[in-house]
């Protein structure tokens, strides 16, 4: 059932509009914009809007966002750090460094002081808990669970995921580049060895 069918014009495109239905199993979202590129620019931001929304009623389950479980990602990380000691040390603490990033990188395209809003968040984060994220609005540290700021789980560790394995082929490529190199200064070596004997003779 609907209360109204009707073809109407939009920007010289006859589009047909069936309206007032009981229980609508699906909806179409008009978008216009002065430009085609402004249009491009909301279809994709509503595009991620939906996506997010889908993730979440999918998985039942959200994450304060603004940084936030990159904050505690990186306390933690730190903390365990220290327990393992040695070289492996090195490897978390440097993974604890890059997780601060996206909380730095957030205040940064805020206009804010990128390493004084850090430290503010971290300090506050210990402080009153593991929802304290950056609020760009504001330029301080903020609840952002009280704030309704939030992310999928999914997509926060997506994220994480995705950046660490970016990292770990990057890494492969670069002994694979260090390897072949070595080999390479190998046989050049010995063939200059062969050379200086062959001289001699």
């Amino acid at each position: 059932e609907a209360e109204l069918v009707e073809e109407r014009k939009v920007a010289g495109e006859n589009m047909i509009f069936v309206e007032g239905c009981k229980n609508p199993k699906a909806v179409t979202i008009l978008i216009r914009g002065g430009t085609e590129h402004v249009v491009d620019e909301v279809e994709r931001a509503l595009e991620d809007a939906v996506k997010v929304v889908k993730d979440i009623v999918e998985d039942g389950k959200i994450v304060a966002a603004g940084g936030a479980p990159e904050i505690e990602l990186a306390i933690k990380l730190d903390e365990y750090a220290k327990e393992v000691g040695g070289k492996e040390a090195l490897a978390i603490e440097n993974f604890a460094e890059a997780l601060k990033i996206i909380p730095r990188t957030l205040a940064e395209n805020a206009g804010l002081d990128p390493i004084e809003t850090l430290v503010k968040v971290i300090a506050a984060h210990k402080e009153k808990g593991p929802t304290v994220g950056v609020d760009v609005f504001e330029g301080e540290p903020a609840d952002m669970m009280e704030r309704g700021v939030i992310a999928p789980v999914r997509v926060t560790k997506q994220a994480v995921k995705s950046a660490s394995e970016a990292a770990i082929m990057i890494l492969r490529i670069d002994d694979v580049i260090a390897a072949s190199k070595l080999e390479k200064d190998k046989e050049g070596g010995k063939g200059g060895s062969e050379d200086f004997g062959s001289d001699l003779d």
